[in-house]
């Protein structure tokens, strides 16, 4: 298969992130036979500095000829903690999903054994926790009209939802319970919000589709303790976006770190795909950021293209280096090993998994094996 990626590294740390998922993919083609040309573009703070825009047109334009779009990460405090810029990176991100029609962002949520106890939840809540998160993405508060008034004294963010945007992404969260342990969960405030009893109505209607899953809601506020004390309990997760955003971060906590988590944005042309987590800028150039999330987020890319052979073998290296220790301090805080060197556990893990033959677990460190 021959793909045509567009690799958005941005702010922070995205850039090292992001090459350790090209390594993979690189590796993945040679091995399987497949070729992945890369092309990079600007987005985000870097690209403001560099173009005024946080995406420039040359950047969406790329994004709208390539089969795929690879994404790292967007921000930077000279902007975050400016609540008077005019122009941020997030701006950047919102239109890229609005230009390329990406409505759904799709979140799984599952801890590997080997670092049950690095999350700060307790095992016996969290062990078995496996389902995915449907976040609507083009919509709601994120993309309502905004205003502010002169003096700076009153604003408003309009959330708004029509039929159409719940019930596309509502079939996507059904048909993926149904490949499941068929139970959809929706989760809104509608003894609140109009356009939470907007989603109720709508996802009840589409749900008569699919009569084999079980459908059932929560308030957001019960649903995020429940995350919390029974993650266990749920399969397929359906929200509106804002509730979407906050609900997969606070769900991070379940794997130990926000470094592991991976999503896929699709529409129904494009697909975008990266890490959840942000552009960690304290850690930019250290060796030190959690590159798995976005190799993981590479194996997303090669399932979307019905690659499962091959994301599985990611997958697969990633259980590995986690359960050699080959990780980085945020899951084992005197871990020796950094950001490249867990990149090249998994790219060489690709290459020849024979060569674990020869791995020493009880001694891990770098030059001591034919994988590191």
């Amino acid at each position: 298969m021959n793909l045509k990626i567009a690799v958005l590294p941005g702010d922070g740390i995205g850039p090292e992130v992001i090459l350790q998922a090209k390594k993979a993919l690189y590796a993945i083609g040679e091995v399987y036979n497949h070729e992945f040309v890369f092309e990079e573009a600007l987005m985000g703070a870097v690209a403001i500095d560099k173009t005024g825009n946080p995406l420039p047109e040359q950047t969406l334009n790329l994004c709208l000829n390539t089969d795929a779009v690879l994404f790292g990460a967007i921000g930077d405090p000279k902007y975050d903690n400016n609540p008077n810029a005019k122009v941020r990176p997030e701006q950047g991100l919102l239109k890229l999903r609005k230009e390329l029609g990406l409505f759904a962002n799709i979140r799984p949520i599952k801890p590997y054994k080997s670092l049950l106890d690095a999350s700060p939840l307790k095992r016996e809540i969290i062990e078995g926790a496996d389902f995915t998160i449907f976040r609507e993405l083009t919509g709601g508060a994120y993309f309502g009209a905004k205003t502010l008034n002169e003096e700076g004294t009153h604003a408003s963010d309009l959330c708004e939802y029509s039929e159409e945007e719940i019930t596309r992404i509502a079939h996507l969260a059904f048909k993926s319970a149904q490949n499941r342990r068929k139970k959809l969960t929706m989760v809104d405030k509608a003894n609140v919000l109009e356009t939470s009893r907007l989603w109720r109505k709508v996802v009840q209607k589409v749900s008569e589709g699919y009569p084999d899953v079980a459908l059932d809601f929560l308030f957001v506020d019960n649903a995020a303790m429940q995350i919390i004390l029974n993650p266990k309990q749920f399969d397929v997760i359906l929200t509106e976006n804002l509730f979407g955003d906050i609900l997969s971060d606070e769900a991070s906590v379940i794997t130990g770190s926000i470094g592991l988590l991976a999503s896929a944005s699709l529409g129904e042309k494009n697909a975008l795909f990266e890490p959840i987590h942000g552009s960690y800028p304290q850690a930019k150039g250290k060796n030190i950021a959690n590159p798995i999330a976005s190799i993981l987020s590479a194996a997303m890319l090669l399932e979307h293209f019905g690659l499962f052979k091959e994301a599985n073998v990611i997958y697969q290296a990633i259980e590995k280096a986690i359960e050699f220790k080959v990780v980085t301090t945020d899951l084992k805080s005197d871990s020796k090993f950094g950001t490249n060197e867990v990149g090249e556990f998994v790219s060489n893990f690709i290459f020849s998994k024979d060569d674990l033959l020869y791995f020493n677990n009880d001694n891990v460190s770098i030059g001591q094996s034919t994988i590191v």
